[in-house]
């Protein structure tokens, strides 16, 4: 079994290094392009730029209103996140640590929500929202966003925090801390690798998402990114460097959110790698 170890890890790093140079390339030639005038994309799509053009990403900031759609993306985006990481925390952690009569059901609630597919329930949130005059407001999208999202976040802290030994909790009880204030200055701090997962997950997905705003988003001031893109791709500009340099700002904060938590994700990884 030892002498097969090596081979398999050569085979294992060189399966994965092929993987993310297949996902690196394209975003490099995207933000390659994005700095080149439109005659010399044309001439050769697949060479360096001879001089870095940044005014493309001042034009394709100011002709896409990005600024607006930016702003939109960030509010719904961070609030859906807040609301879902704290509810799905504070549910994460009574499932795990406490032991109630609909315990199980109501876990099984939960991960029922994971086998839901998400549009499928577009036309009755559609119907839902329009019963409570929410259609074009930034609650449109909060609510689904918050709720989709609470079954998975519920799901990866459940089976984080269950983890857990009992002496934290009695340690804090002996020093006379209630069941919230164990719960805020025990169990999440040790639960950042978890939750660092977790909002990764929920940033990229609220970021990037673009059927639900289509649908129930219809004023150009409370359109997100995704919205304001696809206009600005389709409709108002047929330059493809302006349409780079458009994506690679909208890809700019997933990129910087990764990299602050990247540290609490590897951490949580190892552990778990570990634990297991």
């Amino acid at each position: 079994m030892n002498k097969k170890t090596p081979l398999f890890k050569v085979v294992a790093y060189t399966f994965l290094s092929l993987f993310a140079i297949m996902n690196i390339i394209p975003i490099f030639w995207m933000v390659v392009n994005s700095f080149k005038e439109e005659q010399e994309y044309a001439a050769n799509p697949f060479s360096f730029p001879t001089t870095l053009h940044f005014s493309n990403y001042t034009k394709a900031w100011e002709i896409a209103n990005m600024n607006i759609y930016f702003l939109n993306s960030l509010l719904i985006t961070f609030v859906s996140l807040i609301v879902t990481v704290l509810l799905g925390s504070l549910a994460a952690y009574f499932l795990a640590r406490f032991t109630f009569k609909l315990r199980g059901f109501t876990y099984a609630l939960f991960l029922l929500g994971m086998l839901v597919p998400i549009h499928a329930t577009l036309i009755p949130i559609f119907l839902i929202m329009q019963k409570m005059s929410l259609i074009d407001t930034y609650f449109s999208l909060i609510l689904p966003y918050t709720a989709f999202h609470l079954s998975l976040t519920v799901f990866i802290l459940e089976g984080f925090m269950r983890g857990f030994p009992k002496d934290l909790e009695e340690s804090g009880i002996m020093d006379g801390a209630g069941v919230f204030r164990i719960f805020w200055s025990i169990i999440l701090p040790i639960t950042r690798p978890a939750m660092a997962t977790v909002v990764i997950l929920n940033f990229i997905y609220n970021w990037n998402e673009y059927l639900f705003a289509l649908v129930l988003i219809t004023s150009n001031s409370l359109k997100t990114l995704p919205l304001g893109l696809a206009n600005f791709v389709g409709v108002e500009t047929a330059s493809y460097t302006l349409q780079m340099s458009a994506l690679t700002i909208a890809l700019v904060p997933i990129l910087i959110f990764y990299l602050l938590l990247q540290k609490q994700l590897v951490t949580g990884m190892t552990a778990g790698a570990v634990k297991g």
